[in-house]
């Protein structure tokens, strides 16, 4: 029997072939070189042939277009032929910007959240979360007093969420030495201090011990140490205002601690027993300037603050460390504001990249969009294999991003290689903070904004017909 057999290749995929008998007889069979794809001979059998209403058929015929445009997509990232030469490269550099973005956009977030963290810690190691004073518009280091024996901050210490209360009192004053002169303020603490801050940061010597009667053992930072030439177990003169008269005071370098906050911190306080500042403002044992509270989540501070003020008396006020000390924090959110920027630009460059390389994608197989559309393939089924192509790449470069990103955390978390300049930035290292929900939203961010922007040059494919793209070289 005489049998002519003509055979056209789509993508070294799918092989159609055609065979002419003698008789006149024309049979059309088509084969798929994977046995994983075998089904798809079943497709054109299930799109005209079986009935419209089996929801059986309906199942198999979407399972044979979704495995279609499976194999199709996966040829295109694979295939090692001349086809795609073109835009072989723009698909590396678009994978690379997506990689580079997403790095970027952690080590963003990464190190602004830490920098704010350390910040925040530093600032309320001097003055706790919330504080506790009388209800006056006083806002000098001579504060005023009250009794320490208050019923209702024992109620305070019940609320959920503080995690201490403790006493505090200042009093203003200069350390003189020879050649210099120096105004800090004596912050005095009690038995019920926490020291966690200050051994974290403890440079020389050693925190204050309180024996029964009155030390004059002090902690000062670094700062003040090299600006009045003193080191531990030496002593120095302080001099105090009570009145009209002067008070002079000695004390005894106890320890140094550095903290790296020296405008307004390191350069101010000077930690000592509180008896000292109660017998400086001739006030009795039982009466201080305030209390401090250290809430465990910080995220509640505002209303954790709220509900203290509702649980104190009424001649009592409580504020926040942001309350306190505004113009720090209002100078952490600006680093949000910064870090918002960048996270935008970085989504809009990697959207731009892929949505380029799509382009490119779709010039560059202008003929095989012409031959899929004249074997029957739909646009849209056409434009899904373009979108499903470029969304492995989009998730390639996404992973890469975050193993690059991830793992320079790290590094930088456990080695400390990058350093600043602690006069100016407050830190001496780089911090870092890990938020993982902030990295799961990022991905996701990233991920469906680019993958939405895809549909856009994928209208293309509905302005190619197969005459032309066939012819298309």
């Amino acid at each position: 029997m005489n049998v002519r057999k003509k055979v056209f290749q789509l993508n070294g995929s799918i092989q159609i072939t055609r065979r002419k008998f003698s008789d006149g007889r024309i049979v059309r069979s088509n084969s798929v070189r994977s046995a994983q794809y075998t089904r798809l001979t079943a497709h054109c059998v299930l799109k005209y042939c079986a009935l419209p209403h089996c929801a059986l058929f309906y199942y198999l015929y979407a399972m044979s277009r979704a495995l279609f445009e499976r194999m199709i997509s996966s040829r295109m990232l694979t295939q090692k032929d001349e086809s795609g030469r073109m835009s072989r490269p723009i698909v590396r550099v678009a994978v690379i910007g997506i990689t580079v973005g997403v790095m970027v956009m952690i080590l963003t977030v990464a190190v602004v959240t830490g920098f704010q963290d350390e910040i925040r810690k530093k600032v309320t190691g001097f003055g706790s979360h919330i504080q506790i004073g009388p209800f006056d518009t006083n806002e000098s280091m001579e504060s005023d007093s009250m009794n320490r024996n208050q019923p209702s901050v024992e109620l305070v210490k019940q609320i959920p969420g503080i995690r201490h209360v403790q006493v505090f009192a200042t009093k203003a004053g200069i350390i003189k030495s020879k050649e210099q002169l120096l105004g800090v303020v004596l912050k005095g603490v009690g038995t019920d201090f926490d020291w966690e801050f200050f051994k974290k940061n403890l440079v020389k010597g050693t925190v204050l011990n309180f024996p029964d009667t009155a030390t004059d053992r002090v902690l000062i930072s670094q700062y003040m140490a090299d600006k009045m030439q003193l080191d531990v177990g030496k002593k120095f003169n302080m001099f105090f205002l009570s009145g009209s008269r002067t008070r002079p005071r000695s004390f005894r370098v106890e320890g140094i601690y550095n903290t790296g906050l020296t405008d307004g911190f390191d350069d101010r306080f000077v930690i000592c027993d509180i008896r000292q500042v109660q017998k400086l403002n001739d006030w009795d044992s039982s009466t201080v300037a305030g209390y401090e509270i250290l809430v465990d989540d910080y995220s509640r501070l505002d209303s954790l603050t709220v509900t203290v003020n509702e649980t104190i008396d009424y001649e009592l006020n409580a504020m926040n460390i942001r309350e306190l000390t505004p113009s720090i924090f209002s100078w952490l959110d600006i680093l949000d504001v910064n870090a918002a920027i960048i996270i935008v630009l970085m989504i809009f460059v990697g959207m731009i990249n892929m949505v380029s390389a799509l382009l490119i994608m779709i010039i560059d197989r202008t003929n095989m969009i012409g031959v899929l559309k004249a074997l029957g393939a739909t646009n849209w089924m056409v434009m899904r294999i373009f979108v499903r192509n470029a969304g492995r790449l989009i998730l390639v470069g996404v992973l890469a991003g975050n193993v690059l990103g991830l793992g320079l955390c790290y590094l930088q978390k456990f080695t400390g290689f990058a350093t600043l300049d602690e006069t100016s930035y407050y830190v001496s290292v780089v911090p870092i903070e890990i938020v993982w929900q902030d990295i799961l939203l990022l991905n996701g961010l990233t991920i469906l904004l680019c993958t939405l922007t895809l549909w856009l040059p994928v209208l293309l494919v509905t302005r190619i017909t197969p005459v032309r793209a066939i012819r298309f070289s």
